[in-house]
């Protein structure tokens, strides 16, 4: 059975991985210092409580373990945060990755599955986006996702280290069979945050941006199903022993869908109203992102199951719906 080191295992898209490599017969373990991981979603291997800035907590994983490879996806991942607090992020992302990447170099680990994010292109200069898109991150998240890929190309020129970075595009929905989900503190994505109106947990769901260059005024986001995402990184696993350097590749679905069309999804899904509250703020993101997963279809032999937009939100609407400890 071999062993695959899962950093940040213990999150939304890291547990959903780990449940995907058990069920797939490899042993993952997971590395995470909990600061937003879940004890609960640590549940399909062994876990290694440590931080990727601990050179001391990667050399006991590393040699506890000896994984084959490493899919690195610990981050601070949330967009607005970065703008209001850019050194923290670059600290996490961009020297927790240098770390890592060290302790992989002086551990003999020559292969990486990296979480990178659609985040690193400019403003889309052609819809969909394919891997060959100019790069120009519009905020601090984005800017150290290409930094954390750039280094990576450097790692593979040095010391051979073989790495497929995944460039997500917006994870939603959850496990469908139910055991683990989404559960962000605090929860600043679009679905959940539409869920919890629904559940009446807020009074409202809040638009910040409508005078968009979009058909509806509201961002245009490809949504891919977290299970979905997960089997992209079981793809890349297989691909990395042929692979030369480091390769770039879209998960994504090639459609997009506006914050309006997820409200009005959202509300038959559910079976209740949403009220809507709009606020309009000055926020550095793309009206449009949407993939071109040409590339990873036939590179990687990987095709979205779960992510027509009905099962990403009755998924997610039946783990929300689920008594869990968050």
């Amino acid at each position: 059975m071999e062993t695959i080191l899962v950093t940040g295992g213990a999150g939304y898209i890291g547990s959903h991985i780990c449940k995907a490599l058990k069920t797939a017969g490899f042993l993952p373990v997971v590395f995470d210092n909990f600061s937003h991981g879940h004890e609960w979603a640590a549940a399909f291997g062994p876990t290694v409580r440590g931080d990727l800035q601990n050179r001391d907590d990667l050399d006991k994983a590393f040699t506890e373990y000896s994984p084959r490879a490493v899919i690195h996806l610990a981050a601070s991942i949330h967009l607005r945060e970065s703008i209001e607090k850019p050194l923290l992020h670059y600290q996490n992302n961009v020297m927790g990755t240098l770390s890592l990447l060290s302790a992989m170099a002086d551990h003999g680990i020559s292969e990486l599955v990296f979480s990178s994010s659609a985040a690193v292109y400019a403003p889309p200069e052609y819809l969909p986006i394919d891997e060959k898109h100019p790069k120009g991150p519009m905020n601090p998240y984005g800017k150290t996702k290409w930094m954390c890929e750039q280094i990576i190309q450097d790692f593979s020129v040095a010391h051979g280290l073989k790495a497929v970075c995944l460039r997500y595009f917006n994870a939603a929905g959850a496990d469908p069979e139910g055991q683990i989900g989404e559960a962000h503190d605090p929860e600043t994505h679009v679905i959940p945050r539409l869920l919890f109106t629904a559940q009446g947990k807020q009074p409202h769901f809040t638009i910040y941006s409508s005078k968009l260059p979009t058909p509806d005024g509201t961002a245009v986001r490809d949504y891919i199903h977290v299970t979905d995402l997960a089997s992209g990184h079981l793809c890349a696993l297989k691909l990395l022993p042929s692979l030369k350097g480091a390769e770039a590749f879209n998960l994504g679905t090639g459609h997009g869908y506006s914050v309006l069309e997820m409200h009005e999804e959202a509300q038959k899904v559910t079976g209740f109203s949403i009220p809507l509250k709009h606020e309009e703020r000055n926020i550095a993101e793309s009206p449009s992102l949407v993939a071109d997963p040409k590339k990873a279809k036939e590179q990687l032999g990987w095709t979205p199951e779960y992510s027509d937009l009905s099962t990403i939100i009755e998924t997610a609407w039946n783990w929300h719906n689920i008594p869990v400890l968050v």
